[in-house]
Order: C-alpha cells, then sequence, then structure tokens
C-alpha cells in the first residue's frame, strides 16, 4: 500500500499549534535546567578544589555517579522516586505546580551540572595557580578569590564546551516525554497517534532539533574565530 505523503495535514491548523506549543515547552525546559545546572555545576566544581575532603569526596561521588548512570533512569527516578528523596513540603508545592515539568527540569539540571562542573574545572586549571595565590595573598579568602578573580576568567576560556553542554541539554530534553512533558517530541508523537503521519511529525520535529542545534554550533565555531582572534592580537 502506496504512503500519501500529507505536509499540509502536520503544518496547519491545530497541528501546527502542537508543534508550536512543544518548541515553547522543549525551550522553557532547557533554559531552566541549564541555569539550574550552571549554579549547580559551580558550586560542584568549587567544592572539589576547595581542600575540605568531605567537600571533595561529596563533590566527587556527585559528578561520577550522576555523568555514569543514564539519563532516562534518573528521570524516572526523580518522577517515581522523588516522594522519598524530597522534603513532604517541598513534594506537595511540585504536585502543585506542574509535576512532570519540574522532575524533567530537575533530572536535566543535575545531569548536566556533572558534566559542567568538570568542564568548570578544568577551566579553572588553565588559569595560573599564581593567580589564586596572589589573590590569597591580597587578603582574599578562597571564595572571594573564585569569585572575583578565577572563575571569571575560567567561565571564558570554557564558552565552547559550556555551549556544547547547553546543546547536549536541549536535545537530552527530548526525553522528557517519557514521563509526560509536553514538549516537541511528546507533540510529534501525539500528532502521530491522531493522524497515522508519524513521518511528517518528526521530520519537522528532527529539522526543528537540526536547526537549532546547527545556529548553536555555528555559534560556537564563530566564537573560537574571535576568541582566536583576541589572544592573538
Amino acid at each position: 500500500m502506496q504512503y500519501n505523503f500529507d505536509w499540509k495535514l502536520v503544518l496547519s491548523g491545530e497541528y501546527l499549534q502542537w508543534i508550536i506549543d512543544g518548541v515553547v515547552v522543549t525551550c522553557q525546559i532547557s533554559a531552566l535546567s541549564l541555569v539550574l545546572a550552571m549554579a549547580i555545576g559551580t558550586l560542584i566544581a568549587v567544592m572539589r578544589l576547595s581542600g575540605v575532603r568531605p567537600l571533595v569526596w561529596f563533590s566527587a561521588g556527585f559528578t561520577e555517579f550522576f555523568r555514569n548512570t543514564p539519563l532516562l533512569v534518573q528521570i524516572f527516578f526523580w518522577y517515581f522516586g522523588s516522594d522519598a528523596v524530597l522534603p513532604a513540603a517541598v513534594n506537595q508545592w511540585l504536585y502543585k505546580q506542574n509535576f512532570e515539568f519540574a522532575a524533567g527540569v530537575i533530572a536535566l539540571a543535575v545531569y548536566t551540572a556533572a558534566f559542567i562542573a568538570e568542564e568548570i574545572r578544568s577551566g579553572i586549571f588553565s588559569i595560573p595557580r599564581t593567580q589564586l595565590e596572589a589573590s590569597r595573598a591580597c587578603g582574599l579568602t578562597f571564595l572571594q578569590a573564585m569569585r572575583y578573580v578565577v572563575l571569571p576568567q575560567a567561565f571564558r576560556i570554557i564558552v565552547p564546551p559550556l555551549i556544547s553542554q547547553a546543546l547536549n541539554l536541549f536535545k537530552n530534553s527530548s526525553l522528557c516525554m517519557t514521563i509526560g512533558v509536553m514538549e516537541l517530541t511528546y507533540m510529534a508523537r501525539q500528532i502521530e497517534s491522531y493522524t497515522f503521519h508519524g513521518f511528517e511529525a518528526f521530520t519537522v520535529s528532527t529539522l526543528i532539533y537540526l536547526t537549532i542545534s546547527l545556529l548553536v554550533s555555528f555559534s560556537i565555531t564563530q566564537y573560537n574565530k574571535y576568541f582566536l582572534r583576541t589572544i592573538k592580537y
């Protein structure tokens, strides 16, 4: 039986609105997760370099655990097991909100934070240690030296890998459809269920992911060129 392509069905009316709504949710969950991941990743990286053994052990364990377990398992863990981990008041508040969305944000943020922490740590290692020592000699505490001297320089160096992590997070957000988050992949699956035109629906969603990914990759390339010119001159 010959397949009848119907692109107009997917790209018009209600189904087009579903695609747009899915893109909006994808961008929202990716942006919130990235902000949290940056904050957590920075904290974990600083703890890893603090020299305080309990903090070093905790940060090392955090990084290794979340980097070496599948993201899908972590999403299911936060969705089904948050009651056993988070305080009751937090769980009650989450259930009053969009619980599926919140669970997805937490899973994506924690998972990505483990990778960002390593990127930040490598960036800190690229800064001469004498800068930290000079900052301490001037009377700054370890945290002040990190905040005002070391981290600003490190972040400038690691912008390309951080953008790559943001891109990975954006693509990983598609896994949140498994817990009912109505992002782009979820909407494409819904269109397929209603119309039996899955090829068109998933082609459109794939092209949207590809377009955004290429734009981010282009941004990384342009930044690298600018950064190299800055160093040269």
